[in-house]
């Protein structure tokens, strides 16, 4: 079994590098200060003084706020993606792939006037510095570029490999059998971000030493870049930052609900129907009432006696019309889905503290109102419901047997029932469907 992993692990420290501006020789500085580089060393650089060197400064204000006003504006100009914000802090995407905390704009260790970008590409000043050192010393080394990351669900930050040259920065172990017999399957080892760390131990962040040398691992790949390390999008789990999962959330949220008309067996936790609940109360309402109560059938008793007396007086509704016996039963068939359903919740509208007009146009006009706010609450509820991954069916039947789910659940007459909703979880997940087509759906006048 091949390891990634060395008999013996040294790391060096490079001493008496000077403070380094825009053009200076980067490679030969290390090659004064590291005559003593062998081949098979890997030479791991702080990608501060690559950037400096490479006149990736940018000049900015020495006045605090115009600073740091500068460097905000820097951080949008070096973004590909902002990801995630926390407080004043951008979780951002560069050009090169790699995530980080304010694309790696820093104002640290550079002078107050002044402000540090990354190096542009990271890959290729590794492989010049690489090239520089085998012409100046004679020596095969591998050379790593890094910078300072936080890591998700951790506390702390570590060094890693922003660019690479001359080094295999993965080690896959897949396919390989470990000392007790079992076949590795997923196990892929970032090597590269190992090093990196390892060699930030004696680099430090305040010494003075911005390259450390480690020495006793098996180099030695042309191919190999730290670009290697960026996780392609398609087998990324985390692939969409905080800020764009809020914002596909968002959009995706309505086009989520549809009428489910199955469910499992599972049961529903109640405090979820109870936030779905709270959601759809925040729905718009005249007057600033409330006009929406939603009821939880949830003694099976009390549901069963609404359900069985609104099947009776549906019924006889269908009897009156001169349905068949057969086109009746097929029909009462409908409802089953409230017998059946793990939940299901009657939502009233209440009227409470809606005007009185002395005619008949203005007096209508306030009753759709409200009728359109129970409506907005009865969505604003499936669409919550599905947010907890819930499953829902609204069902008008209530709104034609008013009387009956007035007598049966002993509710208030002056409370008008909108249907009832069957929950449940769903045999499938939910997911999203596109929207439809406007077609004559919407006007522009």
């Amino acid at each position: 079994m091949t390891d990634h992993a060395g008999g013996r692990v040294e790391i060096l420290p490079v001493e008496g590098l000077p403070e380094f501006r825009p053009g200076d020789d980067l490679t030969g500085a290390i090659a004064a200060a590291a005559p003593w580089l062998r081949s098979g060393d890997v030479v791991v650089v702080t990608s501060k003084i690559v950037s400096k060197a490479e006149g990736r400064l940018v000049r900015v204000p020495s006045d605090p706020d115009e600073r740091d006003a500068a460097r905000r504006e820097l951080i949008d100009a070096e973004s590909e993606r902002v990801l995630a914000r926390i407080g004043r802090t951008l979780i951002t995407q560069n050009r090169n792939g790699i995530v980080q905390a304010a694309a790696g704009v820093d104002a640290s260790n550079v002078n107050l006037d002044e402000i540090a970008l990354l190096p542009y590409d990271p890959d290729a000043s590794a492989l010049a510095l690489r090239r520089g050192l085998r012409e100046r010393l004679g020596v095969e080394v591998a050379v790593l570029i890094t910078d300072t990351m936080g890591r998700a669900w951790r506390n702390g930050q570590t060094d890693e490999t922003i660019g690479a040259s001359g080094l295999r920065v993965l080690h896959a172990y897949e396919g390989e059998v470990d000392d007790h017999g079992n076949e590795l399957a997923v196990t892929e080892i970032a090597v590269a971000d190992e090093i990196a760390s390892a060699a930030d131990l004696v680099k430090g962040k305040l010494g003075g030493l911005p390259v450390a040398v480690v020495r006793g691992l098996e180099v030695g790949d042309e191919q190999s870049t730290a670009r290697d390390l960026v996780r392609p999008a398609d087998y990324d789990l985390f692939r969409l930052g905080t800020n764009e999962a809020i914002a596909q959330g968002r959009r995706e949220a309505v086009l989520t609900r549809r009428s489910v008309r199955e469910f499992t067996g599972d049961t529903v936790d109640p405090e979820a129907l109870r936030r779905a609940v709270g959601a759809a109360l925040t729905a718009p309402a005249p007057h600033h009432t409330r006009p929406v109560r939603f009821v939880r059938l949830r003694e099976t008793g009390t549901r069963t006696k609404l359900l069985e007396a609104m099947r009776e007086a549906w019924r006889s509704d269908l009897t009156a019309d001169g349905f068949t016996d057969e086109q009746i039963e097929k029909r009462l068939q409908r409802g089953d889905i409230l017998f059946e359903a793990p939940e299901v919740i009657v939502p009233f509208l209440v009227p409470d503290g809606a005007h009185t007009y002395p005619d008949e146009r203005r007096g209508a006009c306030e009753n759709t109102m409200f009728t359109v706010a129970g409506g907005a609450a009865v969505q604003a509820l499936l669409v919550a419901l599905a947010a907890e991954g819930l499953g829902s069916c609204w069902i008008g039947s209530t709104i034609f047997a008013a009387d009956v789910v007035h007598t049966s659940l002993g509710i208030d007459p002056s409370w008008r029932p909108l249907g009832a909703v069957a929950v449940g979880h769903p045999p499938e997940p939910l997911a999203p469907r596109p929207p439809r087509d406007l077609d004559d759906g919407y006007l522009e006048l």
